[in-house]
């Protein structure tokens, strides 16, 4: 990854737009990580990336903010999808591209795990959302019911891919 930023570079380096700068900076984001300068660029390009880094290292960021900038806000279909091993990391992750999103007109995410009322899940995915997080299980429950449909579909992460293949 030899066109990754030099280290001490900013997030504005990292060409992100200004709605997610306003976002990272309130949320207290200064510098980033390394995993986030290594895998933003990449992203951002649009290309492929596997990614690997201790828990704690800014690795939902790496991915999230890159697949904001990707959407189209103004489409209201799933263009990111991120599967997640377990119920309480697909709500942390759906939490953080909230965070992120914050001045993004028009963003929504949908939690998609089981355990979770499927009318409450239907309701949401009835509204319309740019970002799905969610367990494999649920999930395929949605796509086997076509209550959830990826034809728009941009970017996919797994999520901890190690736990659940």
């Amino acid at each position: 990854m030899s066109d990754t930023p030099a280290p001490g570079a900013s997030f504005a380096d990292l060409a992100l737009s200004a709605p997610l700068l306003t976002a990272l900076s309130e949320i207290g984001y200064e510098t980033p990580s390394p995993i986030q300068a290594a895998c933003i660029p990449h992203l951002l390009a649009g290309k492929d990336l596997l990614g690997e880094a201790q828990t704690g290292t800014g690795k939902t960021a790496a991915f999230a903010l890159p697949a904001l900038e990707r959407i189209d806000a103004s489409r209201r279909k799933p263009q990111v999808l991120v599967l997640t091993p377990t119920r309480e990391l697909a709500l942390q992750v759906a939490e953080a591209f909230q965070k992120y999103a914050r001045y993004l007109r028009d963003f929504h995410v949908v939690p998609l795990y089981g355990g979770q009322s499927m009318v409450v899940q239907l309701r949401q995915l009835a509204r319309g959302a740019q970002v799905i997080v969610g367990t494999p299980g649920r999930v395929m429950d949605h796509l086997e019911r076509k209550t959830l449909v990826l034809d728009e579909l941009r970017t996919l992460v797994l999520d901890e891919a190690d736990e659940m293949l």
